[in-house]
C-alpha cells in the first residue's frame, strides 16, 4: 500500500504544481493589483455595490472592494474557489478510473494487497494533494499581502482557506466515488460538476426561492464574501458535506470490491 501511495503522489505531483502555482500566482497577482487600483477603486466600489442582483451574487453589496478584505474576497475568493474546485474534481474523478481506461487495472489490482488498500492509497493521495494545494496557495497569498504592505484579517483569511479546503475535500469525495463507478476517465464530468456547484451558489444568492437550499452545494459554507463579512455558514451545509463525502468514499470501496475491472 505504501508503495502505491508513493507512486500515486509521484504521478500526480506535476498536476499539483501546475494547478497550485497557477491558481496561487493568479491570486497573488490580484492582491498586488489592489495597490495600483487603490486610487480609483472607491468609485468602482460604489458603482458595484448598487448593481442589484449582480452585487448580491458576488458579495459586493456586503463588502466594499475598496478595502483589502473586500477586494480579496471578491477577486481572489472567486479565483481560488473555482480553481480549487476544478483541481479537486479533475484529480479525484480520474484517480481510479484511469486504471481501467489505461488498461492497467488488471495489473494494479493484482498486487498482493486487497483492492480496499489500493483504493485507500489513492484516496489518501487525493487528500494529501488537496492539502498541499491549499498550503501552497495560502503561502503565496500571504506573500502577496506582505509585499503589498497590508496586514490581512488573519482570522477571516484562515477561516476562508480552511473552508475552501473542506469544500475541495467534499468535491473530491464525490468525484472519488464517481471514479470508482466509471470505467473511463470522466474529466469533463468533474469540471462540469465543479462549475455547476459554483453557479448554483451564484444563482441561489440572487433567486429568493433558492436561498434556503444553498446548503446543498459546497460553496455555501466556503463563500468568501460571507466569511469576510462575518456571516455564519448554515450548519446543514456541513452536515450535507459530511454525508456526501462519506457516501462518495464508501461507494468507491464497495464498488471496486465487487466490480469486474476491465483489463
Amino acid at each position: 500500500m505504501k508503495r502505491m501511495f508513493l507512486e500515486e503522489l509521484k504521478i500526480n505531483l506535476k498536476a499539483l504544481l501546475i494547478w497550485s502555482i497557477a491558481v496561487g500566482i493568479m491570486g497573488f497577482s490580484c492582491i498586488l493589483l489592489f495597490q495600483s487600483m487603490e486610487g480609483e477603486i472607491q468609485g468602482m466600489a460604489d458603482a458595484f455595490s448598487n448593481m442589484g442582483a449582480f452585487s448580491d451574487a458576488f458579495g459586493m453589496s456586503t463588502l466594499s472592494i475598496a478595502s483589502i478584505e473586500g477586494f480579496f474576497a471578491t477577486e481572489v475568493g472567486t479565483v481560488h474557489g473555482l480553481g480549487g474546485a476544478m483541481f479537486a474534481a479533475i484529480l479525484a474523478i480520474g484517480i481510479i478510473s484511469k486504471e481501467e481506461e489505461g488498461h492497467t487495472g488488471e495489473f494494479t489490482f493484482s498486487f498482493p494487497v486487497s483492492r480496499k488498500k489500493v483504493v485507500a492509497a489513492k484516496g489518501l493521495c487525493v487528500l494529501i494533494m488537496l492539502t498541499a494545494f491549499t498550503v501552497i496557495c495560502t503561502l503565496l497569498y500571504l506573500l502577496g499581502f506582505k509585499m503589498l504592505g497590508e496586514e490581512p484579517p488573519m482570522g477571516d483569511f484562515m477561516t476562508f482557506m480552511l473552508r475552501q479546503y473542506l469544500m475541495n475535500i467534499e468535491i473530491g469525495g464525490i468525484c472519488f466515488g464517481i471514479s470508482a463507478l466509471s470505467g473511463k476517465n470522466r474529466t469533463g464530468l468533474g469540471i462540469g460538476l465543479a462549475m455547476v456547484f459554483y453557479f448554483y451558489d451564484v444563482i441561489g444568492r440572487v433567486v429568493p426561492d433558492l436561498k434556503d437550499y444553498l446548503f446543498i452545494g459546497p460553496f455555501s459554507y466556503a463563500n468568501a464574501s460571507e466569511i469576510f463579512s462575518g456571516k455564519e455558514a448554515p450548519a446543514a451545509a456541513f452536515i450535507m458535506a459530511a454525508v456526501l463525502v462519506f457516501a462518495g468514499v464508501l461507494s468507491a470501496f464497495v464498488c471496486i470490491d465487487k466490480r469486474d475491472l476491465a483489463s
